[in-house]
């Protein structure tokens, strides 16, 4: 769970291991963002906001080398792809006449929400990214 710019986010994340590989198949986010003017938009932005942060869990690792980025292209820099990408279940609820933020809220809770699911299915806690 998550409160950021008066959003409040909790995130739920199903994984499975296959041949050694973590595979997160579902993720379910409840997000209470205020007034909902577009709700399509919403639901967007969420999804969005939870495949860049699966992205930064599962795979982002710069390095730096020498003192610069060792990777200097994207060709070389892993990132979550759509084939990896879990399936995303949102659902909003407005809990006050205001809007509040969307964009952010949702990338933070889902580093714990992943490892909470990786300690229920293993017993190993994971304390650095990449999971």
């Amino acid at each position: 769970m998550a409160v950021d710019v008066g959003t409040v986010v909790v995130e739920i994340a199903e994984l499975r291991i296959d041949n050694n590989r973590l595979r997160v198949e579902n993720v379910y986010a409840v997000v209470d963002p205020g007034m909902v003017i577009s709700p399509d938009g919403a639901k967007a932005q969420v999804e969005g906001s939870l495949t860049m942060g699966l992205s930064s869990v599962l795979y982002e690792n710069a390095r730096v080398e020498n003192g610069q980025l060792a990777q200097n292209n994207f060709d070389g820099y892993p990132l979550l792809t759509m084939k990896d990408a879990p399936d995303i279940f949102v659902e909003l609820i407005e809990g006050d006449d205001q809007p509040h933020g969307m964009g952010e809220p949702p990338i933070g809770p889902i580093g714990a929400a992943v490892a909470n699911a990786l300690f229920n299915l293993t017993g190993e806690r994971k304390r650095s990214l990449p999971i």
